[in-house]
């Protein structure tokens, strides 16, 4: 028989969640509820493979057919002392049967592995929700740790959710004492024994987690041959025990899609990628000149891994070496990119505005993080942006382009990639690490898809003196895009100085004439100023009076938030820009049309005050900096009192 129940769980993009059509086994097997989304979140100490699990979690939703969104959340300390608050790792997954933008507000499921781990999530938690909890670790000195008096498993505080009390430690050290390992080394294993109970409850798919652990561990067979037994012990545990009645099942996201080939991916995946498809596109071979720095040092890591696609990659001893030996593969004629996060940038400024004087095809990735200085490592923000605009002494324009999902990573770097080698300029790519670290489904494009991104190297002389004589002119511009031609070295008769002292127009020789520089710095606006961008698309089907803009990663709480105030009847337009610099050239006319403009920003403002110089429109913020995306009920709430006020 069905029956239509209702669930506990808010949904997160639209109206409150509801179970569909709840089937029932016959008499003596579990029942099964069908659900059209679910959040769960996994965390933990940073050593209990949290990241793992949810990854691995993940990888089997999207084999399964599920839109998804992800919010990995790492600590800030390299090694927190073990069971503090500072030292949880945790990760959320949003899924469902239908398109969804953000990885929730809040979970309906639960797993703590430890009293940290709940202390630090349970807030977060929507009254009814489920909540799975290591018993073996609530000891009364790990309690005690973190400030609980009592055992909240016991003292009545978790009354308002449905707890679960498993003893994962004790349970995944029984199911694996048939296998020669110390308890230490079976403790480890406890996170598959979650992930496998959490794979029955859900119904998710089994074999690609063993194939991955298989492999993983292809150099120590034993090893594999425990993670697998416990992850087949927990989901064993789910079909057995009384405590788990029930499970859920959520249908493939069959609407949701365009037909094609899809695989899940991260924002830093995606953009290595475009930039690997960026190379091929131009003809190129792809230099990354790099230094580690938290969020983007997986970018260096990816690229690493493709020299078969002519990819070189150099760790260099710090940014400055990083973006220099970058800057000096782009005269050499590379498709050229450096990569690092807000405190990298402030390194790099000098050689950005070098390459703006070079007038060199050279590619800033910059994954923001919380500043300043050191600021929060690993959380997210995307207060670079007035340091990418204007960051650099001197006039030195440069283009911004910002992706607004980690699928979107990969045009992102595409799009980045023909400004630069088009107008020949640097040009600044604006992630961040709620971008880089989670992840969606993505479709493959097919490679007839991808734009061309051809580029013609100068080949002999291109301009004739008073004399006759044939010369080459290295500032001699094309007249649509002021470009300048792109000269490798080693060409016969193409040599020509290079520097950051000011170059004569035309001939390039150094000059310090007023007049002159004056002429260059307009010339050098002026292309960035021209540069061909698509006109800014609005999205708005009832006539509203308030446009709500935004750039970056705040696209999905943006149009979560949209969703769920035209569903309750409020107008309410909404765009977003990928390009920063130049705005696309309708941008002026559009601000013009409503009678309020609302900017939400994971900084104090910063778009809203270029948008409030630039056009003098009236342009409200709504901003948040806290090292988090914004939640899509606290976003509604802000843009319903602001269209209200």
């Amino acid at each position: 028989m069905t029956s239509q129940v209702s669930s506990p769980a808010e949904q997160a993009d639209g109206t409150d969640e509801t179970v569909v059509g709840a089937q029932r086994k016959p008499v003596g097997t579990k029942d099964v509820r069908r659900l059209d989304r679910v959040i769960i979140r996994f965390a933990g100490d940073s050593g209990d493979g949290m990241q793992l699990t949810g990854d691995r979690f993940t990888s089997e939703t999207a084999s399964f057919g599920n839109d998804l969104s992800t919010l990995p959340n790492f600590p800030a300390e390299i090694r927190a002392p073990a069971g503090t608050l500072p030292g949880v790792s945790s990760f959320q997954l949003h899924f469902a049967d239908h398109d969804i933008l953000t990885p929730g507000d809040a979970p309906n499921v639960l797993v703590a592995m430890n009293p940290a781990a709940l202390k630090a999530n349970v807030g977060d938690l929507p009254r009814g929700a489920e909540i799975i909890v290591n018993t073996d670790e609530f000891t009364r000195r790990a309690m005690q740790k973190v400030g609980y008096d009592t055992s909240p498993l016991e003292d009545g505080s978790l009354d308002g959710y449905h707890l679960h009390p498993v003893p994962l430690t004790t349970l995944t050290v029984e199911a694996l004492k048939e296998f020669d390992l110390s308890r230490k080394e079976a403790e480890r294993s406890k996170n598959m024994f979650a992930l496998g109970l959490l794979s029955w409850m859900y119904h998710r798919p089994t074999e690609g987690t063993e194939k991955f652990l298989k492999a993983k561990f292809a150099k120590k067979p034993d090893i594999a041959a425990a993670n697998i037994a416990a992850y087949r012990a927990g989901w064993n545990f789910g079909e057995t025990t009384e405590d788990f009645a029930v499970s859920y099942e959520v249908a493939p996201a069959a609407t949701a899609f365009p037909p094609g080939v899809y695989r899940n991916i991260s924002g830093n995946l995606a953009l290595s990628y475009g930039l690997i498809a960026a190379s091929r596109q131009a003809d190129l071979p792809l230099f990354l000149g790099s230094y580690p720095i938290t969020p983007a040092s997986d970018i260096l890591h990816e690229l690493s891994r493709h020299k078969n696609f002519g990819v070189r990659t150099f760790q260099a001893e710090d940014e400055i070496a990083g973006i220099g030996a970058a800057l000096g593969a782009a005269f050499g004629g590379s498709l050229a990119v450096t990569t690092t996060s807000g405190p990298g940038v402030a390194l790099k400024s000098e050689t950005i505005g070098l390459a703006v004087s070079l007038e060199l095809p050279l590619l800033v990735v910059d994954i923001q993080r919380g500043g300043p200085s050191t600021g929060l490592p690993t959380k997210t923000e995307q207060a670079d942006l007035l340091q990418a605009m204007y960051g650099r002494n001197g006039e030195a324009p440069v283009p911004v382009v910002a992706p607004r999902t980690p699928a979107d990573c990969f045009g992102a770097a595409l799009e980045a990639a023909r400004i630069a080698l088009t107008y020949r300029t640097p040009v600044f790519l604006l992630s961040d690490g709620y971008l880089a670290n989670g992840s969606e489904p993505w479709r493959v494009p097919d490679p007839d898809e991808l734009p061309d991104l051809a580029v013609r190297f100068a080949q002999g002389t291109n301009h004739t003196l008073d004399d006759g004589t044939e010369v080459f002119w290295p500032y001699k511009r094309d007249p649509q895009t002021l470009a300048r031609p792109w000269a490798v070295p080693g060409t016969p008769g193409l040599e020509h100085r290079i520097g950051g002292i000011e170059k004569q127009d035309g001939s390039g020789n150094i000059s310090y004439d007023p007049a002159n520089h004056d002429f260059m710095v307009r010339t050098r606006q002026a292309k960035i100023d021209g540069i061909d961008v698509p006109d800014l698309a609005v999205d708005d089907p009832d006539g509203a009076r308030t446009l709500v803009l935004g750039w970056g990663s705040t696209y999905g709480p943006i149009t979560a938030a949209v969703r769920r105030l035209r569903t309750a009847g409020v107008p309410v337009a909404q765009a977003h820009l990928r390009h920063l610099n130049p705005f696309p050239a309708n941008l002026g006319e559009v601000l013009k049309r409503y009678d309020k403009v609302v900017v939400p920003e994971m900084n104090l403002g910063q778009l809203a005050t270029l948008i409030r110089a630039k056009y003098l429109v009236d342009a409200g913020s709504y901003n948040q900096v806290n090292g988090m995306p914004f939640k899509a009920e606290q976003l509604a709430a802000a843009l319903k009192e602001a269209i209200d006020d």
